[in-house]
Parts: structure tokens; C-alpha cells; sequence
């Protein structure tokens, strides 16, 4: 029998791991799977399914061993599987791309039912290790319940408000594999249950697991808080940086030749800036999702005088395009780090010519900036002929843009679409670029519109017959979209 403190840590310090670990895991599949709702469902269920088996078997396997010796496997067994979390998911992390929900499963499922299993099995054990008195048995169980669920909790919040933000996510992954090997040792420790021989072995084999971690290549420059990122260099155009998060092509920036827009979906939403009038006038444009911050330095560049608020909910991806791709902001340049539907509201009304909405990619989709009530909202700090520019990304069966042309439709009076020219008169699929004002819009001129087909109000009142229109308590955006 343990002291009751030892006790009630153990199964805190094996709860708050598998919850620790939980959340970590959403950040490791990011550059695979994407941060979808399937992604987080798929974690959550692998998780749970981990924590139900371990449950079960723990608590049978207990009443058959010795539970000393059981608890003590189960922290170092428990601390080497975490240890190897980072090498699997990286090594079948690239055959789950593309692989849909399927792929997201297979990856969770692999990585992260058996940690959870044998962290999971902890409980029982220790349950079982406590029990003496069948007239205590209540009051153990339920006491070593609430301390693996304040784990749970500390792990939780923990993660969220104090981990992610600080410190890499292998980093702090291969913390809690040795945390949980060392944990164990002491614990052999104490119940004098510890032979030189298998310590030994033990303090080897993690060793050797954090020297193959550490020895992984990772797919990242640097982890900001939502996003793997990378910066490559094109060979054809030596003096621009393509930013990469999650492994998909996010922006291409020259930091001496802003006036450059390399993505056709960048040249689209530029042509239609630079056809508002009077032309070359300042304007006062918000743009939501900064990524490489490409559209802003171009509206600075080509409209002097403009102001460009940016609103950018991964405060580390600015940092780091401060650091790697030259970010200088200033009054003109202006920064705010939050999600957008939240930032907004303290946006004065009738305020802005324009907004560029650019915060989707083919792997994310902030639903919240998808909806009518978002909408309402853009079209409440619009001036009165201002107009919404969103880049979507859908491919065919195209419901997601169609969904989405549906709520700008129910909203604006006047909608256009840009999109790569399909052969069949249909769209083709990739990057959408969609209009929207109660005012007239700007005529498509210049090179940029060239090798996109161009929708007007009319033709795409056609397409989306049938389509509903996305709401906050009906946005399926991940299902809906086509990868």
C-alpha cells in the first residue's frame, strides 16, 4: 500500500499525461492531416478508446499481478510509448496526407490508443494497490477518481494556456516520456523493487529514445502556436521566400519588391484593388489572416498613404515573419493578434473600403468566417460601396463554394467569382476569389485576370440552386469542403 499522497500523485501525474498528451497530438497531426474537425474528433476518440481499454485491462490485469510491480511497468512502459509518439507520427504521418478521414484515423488510432491504454491502466492499479478495507472502498476509489481528474484538468488548461504557447511541441513530448520513466524508477525506488539491472536498462532505452527523437528531422523552421512552419527558397526567383504551414504553400513574398504577387489568387484580389476607385487613392483595408503579410505590403506599396489592419490569430506566425520574412509594422502596418469574429466587434461601423478575408488553406477552415453572422459583421464596418474579398479553397463537387457563394448571396447585392478556368465552362476548382459589396464592383482589367474564368451574379445564382446557406448553428465546412 502506497501513502496516500503518493497515491493520489501518481494517478495525477498518469491522468494529466494522457490529457497533455491529448491536445500535443493536434499539433503533431497539423502538418498531415490538417486542423479539421475530423482531426479533433478522430484524437478525441482515440483517446478515449485508450483510456475505456486501459480501464478495463488495468483493472483486470491488477487483480491477477502483483499491482506493485504492475504500476511501476505501466509509468515506464507508459513514459517509452510517449517517447516514440513523435518518431510515429512522423513516419506514417506522410502516408496519411491525402488519405481523408481514413488517414486522420489511421495516424490517431496508431499514436495514440496505446499510450492512453497504459497510462489509463495506472488508475485501477493503484486502486487496487490501496484497498485494505471493503468499507473504504468508496472512499479510496473515489478519492484516486478525483485526483486523476484533477490531472486530467491541470493537464488540460496546463497545455493550452501554458505548454503550447512556451515551448515546442517534441520538446515537450519527450518531457513527459522521461517525466514518466523517471517516475517509475522512483517508484521502484520506494518499494524497494528496484534491481541495478533492469534500471539500468531502462535509463538505456530512453536514452536512446530521446537521442532518435531529437535525431528526427522535423518538417518545421519553427512551431508557432497553430502552425508548422517553413520557409523555402525558389530557384527561379532567388530573392523571394515561400512561407509553407503545414507542409501546404501558404505565401510567396519579395520583401524588396512587395509590388510582386507571384499566387494567381493574389493577383486577383490585387487587380481588384487596384480597379476601385479613384485609382491609387489610400484606402483603409483589414485583412483577415496574415500568413506571409503578401497583400498588405502590396496594398502599402502600390496605394501610398493606405493603412493596412491586419488581424492574424497566431501571434508566434507573426514573430516569426518578423524574423524570417522581414515584417516591419508601423501605423500604416498595424497588427492585431486574436481571431477575427472576436476582434471585429471593436471595429468602428462604415470604417473600411475594403476587407480581404485570407485566412483559409487547404488543410484549415475557420468556420466562425464562413457564416451570414460573420458576413453581417463584415458588412458592418464596410463603408456603404466597400466590398469583401475572400480566398476559398474548394475543389469539385465544389459544396463548400457553393455553400459559401449561398450565404454571400443572401447578404450582398452584388457577388462575382475568380477562379482557374475549368474546360467544361465549369469552375475548376483550387483558389476562389469571391466579391461581394452593396455597390457596384470594380471591372476585372490587366494580365491579372488572365487564365481565370469570371463569374458574375447571374451565373453563379445557377450554380448554387440548392445550396444552403452556412449559419453559426449550421456550418459543416469540413465536410463539406473537397481536399
Amino acid at each position: 500500500m502506497l501513502p496516500g499522497a503518493l497515491a493520489a500523485a501518481t494517478v495525477f501525474v498518469a491522468s494529466g499525461a494522457v490529457l497533455v498528451l491529448e491536445i500535443l497530438s493536434v499539433r503533431l497531426l497539423a502538418p498531415y492531416v490538417g486542423l479539421t474537425l475530423e482531426t479533433t474528433t478522430s484524437i478525441i476518440g482515440a483517446v478515449l478508446a485508450g483510456i475505456a481499454l486501459g480501464a478495463a485491462v488495468g483493472g483486470w490485469t491488477a487483480d491477477r499481478v502483483d499491482p506493485r510491480k504492475l504500476a511501476i511497468g505501466l509509468l515506464v512502459g507508459g513514459g517509452l510509448l510517449v517517447l516514440l509518439t513523435v518518431p510515429i507520427v512522423r513516419a506514417i504521418g506522410p502516408s496519411a496526407r491525402g488519405g481523408g478521414d481514413m488517414g486522420a484515423l489511421e495516424v490517431t488510432f496508431a499514436a495514440l490508443v496505446p499510450l492512453a491504454a497504459v497510462l489509463s491502466a495506472i488508475s485501477p492499479t493503484v486502486a487496487r494497490l490501496q484497498l485494505r478495507d471493503l468499507r473504504s472502498s468508496g472512499t479510496i476509489v473515489g478519492r484516486l477518481s478525483a485526483w486523476a481528474t484533477a490531472g486530467a484538468l491541470v493537464g488540460t488548461f496546463g497545455t493550452g494556456f501554458v505548454l503550447v504557447p512556451r515551448f515546442p511541441v517534441s520538446s515537450t513530448v519527450l518531457a513527459i516520456g522521461v517525466a514518466l520513466v523517471l517516475a517509475g524508477i522512483l517508484l521502484a525506488a520506494y518499494m524497494r523493487l528496484l534491481h541495478s539491472g533492469k534500471a539500468a536498462g531502462t535509463v538505456a532505452g530512453t536514452v536512446a529514445l530521446v537521442v532518435l527523437v531529437a535525431a528526427l528531422h522535423s518538417p518545421c523552421d519553427a512551431e508557432t502556436t497553430y502552425h508548422c512552419a517553413l520557409i523555402e527558397i525558389v530557384p527561379q526567383l532567388p530573392a523571394g521566400r515561400l512561407l509553407v504551414l503545414d507542409q501546404e504553400f501558404n505565401s510567396f513574398v519579395e520583401p524588396q519588391h512587395p509590388r510582386y504577387l507571384a499566387f494567381p489568387y493574389t493577383r486577383w484580389i490585387g487587380d481588384s484593388i487596384a480597379a476601385m476607385t479613384p485609382r491609387g487613392a489610400p484606402l483603409n483595408v483589414l485583412f483577415v489572416g496574415g500568413g506571409g503579410f503578401t497583400l498588405p505590403r502590396w496594398l502599402l506599396a502600390t496605394r501610398p498613404g493606405s493603412h493596412a489592419h491586419v488581424f492574424e490569430v497566431d501571434g508566434k506566425l507573426v514573430e516569426f515573419d518578423e524574423q524570417r520574412l522581414g515584417l516591419r509594422t508601423s501605423p500604416n502596418m498595424r497588427v492585431t493578434v486574436g481571431d477575427a469574429r472576436v476582434a471585429f466587434q471593436s471595429q468602428p461601423g462604415a470604417s473600411a473600403e475594403v476587407v480581404v478575408g485570407d485566412a483559409f488553406s487547404g488543410l484549415t477552415i475557420p468556420w466562425q468566417l464562413t457564416t451570414r453572422e460573420w458576413l453581417e459583421e463584415v458588412r458592418r464596418v464596410l463603408r456603404p460601396h466597400g466590398i469583401y474579398m475572400l480566398n476559398l479553397i474548394d475543389f469539385r463537387p465544389l459544396k463548400l463554394l457553393r455553400a459559401e457563394l449561398a450565404t454571400l448571396l443572401g447578404t450582398f447585392a452584388n457577388v462575382r467569382m475568380i477562379t482557374p478556368a475549368g474546360g467544361d465552362g465549369n469552375p475548376a476548382g483550387g483558389n476562389e476569389v469571391l466579391l461581394a459589396s452593396n455597390g457596384p464592383l470594380p471591372t476585372q482589367r490587366g494580365p491579372a485576370a488572365f487564365g481565370a474564368s469570371v463569374y458574375e451574379k447571374g451565373a453563379l445564382v445557377r450554380l448554387v440552386a440548392g445550396a444552403q446557406p452556412l449559419r453559426d448553428d449550421y456550418a459543416p465546412v469540413d465536410q463539406l469542403e473537397t481536399r
